[in-house]
């Protein structure tokens, strides 16, 4: 046995032997006994084994570290897998399919009426509205687009506000040019109808032109047709639920609209659009609506209505100007005895950006709801004021207002507002 190990230990008994002789001068060390040699064999031994175990130990160990790490991977890949999946499919597009966006503005009225026999002063704090954007894309042809809006903060029976479905619509590309449109929408009259986010415009409250003649907001229900004649000059025609106007209301636009809340669409309307923007930074647009009957086939002393509406939007430089002019033409011996036959209003708002976050405006309003008859009905107001954007999506507002009223009930002062949109 010992002859066996020895035989098994050569090699390193002469690696021990060639090291001590490198490393010890020949005249300085006394060469080793045998007993001493094979302990030295033993205690090497030891170590190789000890390393072997060693070795085996960490093997194990990379092994399982190794098995863990496929099981990660296979469960990340699984994971995204799973993501793109829901946001390709038909589903429900979670993640990069599907949309969501809000806009809303408070605002504080100070006002006082501008005679003291008649008119009323307002001192009012309102969250005039909450509004809630969703869409989704269907595909890249079909996309859905909807806007749920609350009024003046809570609603219900005997409040103040109201909820309100303004958008609810589904487009659809029919080429490059074209897309077909159905369902619930703004209508593309004037300015601020489509587009009113209280970042976009100067003023806490919209104009008034914009209110009582182009009755903005403005949304019906029908289906039609929007897109691009040629680069820069784009179209609107669509067919849709009409107003319901009345003798009681003196068939103002604004009190004739019916929200598609099971509206009266004995009588249906159309409207289309021309819009040029064909240079940079200025828009010029302009749009005729026609209803048969404005009162539903209710009042048999009405009959057609038309509107027209044109607008100019400049934007060059730190210098902007609005511009809108809107004409409504009543048919039938109702609407004539009351003045409504012929209404119309215009108003011209020039600005100036001080800097990117700062502008400054003014803007002068006339308008008539009653043009037809001989009598002054004619309103004015004068607003001037400051916009400031700590971001591009808040506004602050500030503005003066006063009111001339023919019929003495026009109102001056203050206005604050708190605006943003995402």
């Amino acid at each position: 046995m010992q002859h066996q190990l020895k035989k098994r230990f050569i090699p390193t008994l002469l690696i021990l032997a060639v090291s001590a002789a490198i490393t010890t001068p020949t005249w300085a060390a006394k060469a080793p006994s045998a007993e001493e040699m094979w302990q030295l064999i033993l205690e090497q031994r030891e170590t190789i084994k000890r390393q072997n175990e060693k070795i085996d130990q960490l093997s194990d160990q990379y092994k399982q570290l190794d098995s863990k790490t496929k099981e990660t991977a296979d469960a990340v890949a699984a994971t995204a897998d799973a993501v793109e999946k829901v946001s390709t499919s038909g589903g429900s597009g979670l993640f990069n399919k599907s949309s969501f966006g809000s806009y809303g503005e408070l605002h504080y009225n100070n006002l006082e009426a501008n005679h003291n026999s008649v008119g009323s002063d307002k001192d009012e704090m309102d969250l005039h509205r909450f509004v809630l954007f969703f869409g989704h894309e269907f595909t890249e042809e079909i996309r859905f687009f909807s806007e749920l809006e609350v009024e003046h903060s809570i609603a219900g029976e005997g409040k103040a506000g109201e909820v309100e479905l303004e958008q609810m619509y589904i487009d659809f590309d029919i080429n490059d040019q074209v897309t077909a449109r159905g369902g619930l929408f703004l209508l593309p009259v004037g300015i601020l109808n489509e587009t009113h986010e209280p970042n976009t415009f100067y003023g806490v409250e919209r104009n008034p032109v914009e209110k009582d003649i182009i009755p903005a907001t403005w949304w019906e229900g029908g289906a039609g047709i929007h897109g691009e004649i040629s680069p820069g000059l784009g179209f609107d025609l669509y067919a849709h639920s009409g107003l319901e106007t009345s003798a009681a209301n003196n068939y103002a636009p604004r009190k004739g609209r019916q929200k598609v809340g099971k509206a009266n669409a004995k009588d249906l309307a159309g409207t289309a659009r021309i819009k040029w923007t064909a240079i940079p930074g200025l828009e010029l647009a302009g749009s005729v609506q026609y209803q048969s009957d404005i009162a539903q086939d209710t009042d048999n002393t009405a009959g057609d209505a038309m509107l027209y509406t044109a607008h100019a939007v400049l934007q060059k430089g730190p210098f902007g100007l609005r511009a809108l002019y809107g004409h409504w033409d009543l048919d039938g011996s109702g609407p004539e005895s009351v003045g409504a036959d012929e209404q119309n209003g215009f108003y011209i708002e020039p600005s100036f950006k001080i800097s990117k976050q700062l502008g400054i405006f003014a803007r002068y309003n006339q308008w008539d709801n009653q043009a037809g008859n001989s009598s002054d009905s004619e309103k004015e107001q004068i607003d001037v004021g400051i916009n400031y954007w700590p971001h591009e999506n808040i506004v602050v507002k500030a503005d003066y207002m006063k009111q001339d009223f023919d019929n003495k009930k026009g109102q001056k002062g203050f206005n604050l507002g708190l605006g943003y949109q995402f």
